[in-house]
């Protein structure tokens, strides 16, 4: 079965092969096609798994070497592929949910003239963020990171007549090189301190290094994580994001791409366990962003950046819990895996509303479509119950074992980071609530958009509400799946070494405090969003909101420090470059000009001149000489 693990990644790059050199020849069968690879991407990778259950648990790593990539001496690279468990997870959630979206997409961009295109895009990001988890050394992993990029920057910019769009884009793309060049300095540090970038020999060596090595190694990877997941300092890129068609929204923004960090940290496990300064970093970042974006997501009226703040502070759970070590690593994936379930049925909830709006966002101009989407509406609330934890859903297993896991860290650190996680849970509650009720709720509030044209809301077409209906089952059943019998613990311990945390008070107590935070969440929602008028223009607000509104001064900030900083850092350094440089270059020049001048003088090519020089030398020779003897 080994030998089919390249087939995972085959089938999706055989079709953007296809897809984006095959012509125009292939716009009515590109959909179709591109689906149909996709789905025989998560067929092999089903066929894997079931041959992975029928093994013991220490012995179903699989590995398949196609050939040396770069056979240079003394510095080999294998293009080789590694499954195990954690990596299977990932290539049943990226090809699964992958093969809905597509299924999806085939409806919402039915009327786009270059839909072919855009599938052949799919089935590439499909490939690359296949390879970056089925790598088995860090450089091929970094081969797959940059082609996830790729394809990224080519579906946020898609729609790349939109100003905005293009912009988005390229923002992301820039944003994410800065932790990209994190994972190169990684890989480096990798190569230099163990003369190996492969995940065995790396990881098995992490006790002969030195732990500010580990430390700086660490950091790296959690720079890597930071521009790939959305995590703070690096978020700015995911909001604007939205300009891409949702389909893209719900590919790379819920399931696949900006879970790459918490796969990038989970698998470098033994680097972290070796560095708890690094570890204590990657908690911090966690926690912020977890709050960072659930405040954002308060505050946004564009139904799809609302589920993009969402979606940063998901992933804020996710990687607190990886900084956790042994006793998060598990849930963390268990959480990735169940917010892959969830969210992106949230965004093609989203997207079945945009496409019985007449593509309106503003969800101060929706209201009352329960009546008129009825499928979407209980689809799209099926996922905000598992995500704001209600209890029997997917989100309340993970998240709930993240925050008893918060609380095990122990001490005040665990304290603070147990409240973290409840704050961001009551926040959770709200920002979703809210995001309910003004869509789905109250009075009419429709408007006319830029043609003129009132909307008239219906049903999507079956080829988008099945898979939302499906990812509906995940977002229902997958956590109590998951914790019967501890299944997704027993399944990732051997990759991921589980230890049972012991929070300082009982997991009955933090259950009843996370159910109880989800309850005032909806309850204040409730009172501000479904007890009075929506209104259609927003109001001002407070300080916060206003600075919320703007993602809380993120870009503000970018452009102050990097913008503007760099503006004046670059005309500072042309300054002294036009005084300072150019100054003593172009006087020492000015120097030698007029000292040459002069002496030009001297030769002008007249004998009696020559001669007068030559008897005042000997006159001053003959002078000197005697003198020296005088004295």
């Amino acid at each position: 079965m080994e030998n089919l693990i390249a087939l995972l990644i085959a089938a999706p790059l055989l079709g953007a092969a296809v897809l984006l050199c095959g012509g125009r020849r292939l716009d009515k069968a590109g959909p179709l096609l591109g689906t149909l690879l996709a789905a025989a991407s998560f067929v092999i990778g089903a066929a894997l798994f079931a041959d992975m259950l029928g093994r013991s648990a220490d012995d179903r790593a699989m590995y398949q070497h196609l050939y040396t990539w770069i056979p240079v001496e003394g510095f080999q690279a294998e293009m080789a592929f590694q499954l195990d468990q954690l990596s299977m997870t990932f290539v049943l959630l990226i090809t699964g949910v992958g093969s809905l979206i597509h299924v999806y997409s085939i409806g919402y961009m039915e009327h786009d003239e270059r839909k072919r295109r855009f599938f052949g895009y799919l089935n590439l990001f499909l490939a690359a963020m296949l390879l970056l988890v089925l790598a088995d050394n860090y450089l091929l992993l970094y081969f797959g990171w940059e082609g996830v990029g790729l394809a990224s920057y080519l579906l946020i910019g898609f729609w790349q007549h939109k100003p905005s769009a293009a912009t988005a884009a390229k923002k992301a793309f820039l944003v994410n090189r800065v932790g990209d060049m994190g994972l190169s300095i990684a890989i480096m540090l990798m190569f230099t301190t163990f003369g190996t970038f492969a995940f065995g020999p790396v990881l098995a060596s992490t006790g002969e290094a030195s732990e500010g090595t580990l430390t700086a190694i660490a950091l790296m990877l959690l720079l890597a994580a930071c521009g790939k997941s959305a995590q703070v300092p690096l978020q700015s890129w995911l909001g604007d994001a939205m300009e891409g068609p949702t389909p893209v929204s719900a590919l790379i923004h819920a399931a696949t791409m900006v879970t790459a960090g918490v796969y990038l940290i989970v698998r470098s496990a033994d680097i972290f366990n070796a560095s708890p300064d690094a570890q204590l970093v990657v908690v911090v970042v966690g926690a912020v962003t977890l709050l960072f974006g659930a405040i954002v997501g308060c505050a946004k009226d564009d139904i799809k950046k609302a589920l993009a703040g969402s979606t940063m502070s998901q992933i804020g759970y996710m990687i607190l819990a990886a900084g956790l070590g042994p006793i998060g690593y598990v849930f963390a994936i268990m959480h990735l895996v169940t917010h892959g379930f969830f969210k992106a049925g949230l965004f093609l909830g989203a997207g079945s509303v945009m496409h019985g709006m007449n593509d309106e966002v503003d969800m101060r101009r929706y209201g009352g479509l329960r009546k008129y989407m009825p499928v979407t509406f209980v689809t799209f609330g099926l996922g905000y119950l598992a995500i704001i934890g209600f209890p029997g859903l997917s989100g309340f297993f993970s998240k709930d074992k993240i925050i008893e896991a918060a609380f095990a860290k122990g001490g005040t650190e665990g304290w603070i980071l147990g409240a973290v996680t409840l704050l961001g849970a009551a926040i959770t509650a709200y920002y979703m609530t809210r995001v309910m009720l003004m869509t789905f709720f109250g009075e009419k509030r429709w408007q006319a958009d830029e043609k003129g044209d009132l909307p008239h809301p219906h049903e999507s077409p079956k080829s988008m509400t099945v898979p939302m209906i499906l990812l509906a089952v995940g977002s229902v059943a997958a956590g109590g799946l998951f914790s019967i019998g501890d299944r997704f613990v027993t399944w990732l311990e051997p990759v991921t070494s589980f230890e049972h945390g012991h929070p300082p008070i009982g997991a009955g107590a933090i259950t009843s405090a996370t159910v109880a935070v989800m309850v005032i969440g909806v309850g204040i929602a409730y009172l501000q969003y479904g007890r009075r008028p929506v209104p259609v223009t927003a109001p001002r607000g407070s300080l916060l909101t206003r600075a919320a509104r703007r993602d809380l001064l993120q870009d503000d900030f970018n452009h102050a420090v990097f913008v503007t900083g760099g503006t004046h850092l670059t005309r500072s350094l042309v300054y002294v470059d036009h005084t300072l440089v150019d100054g003593v270059v172009n006087g020492t020049a000015a120097s030698v000009g007029g000292l040459s001048g002069r002496l030009r003088k001297l030769q002008n090519g007249y004998a009696r001149s020559y001669a007068v020089s030559m008897f005042g030398g000997t006159a001053v020779l003959i002078a000197a000489t005697l003198l020296m003897r005088a004295v």
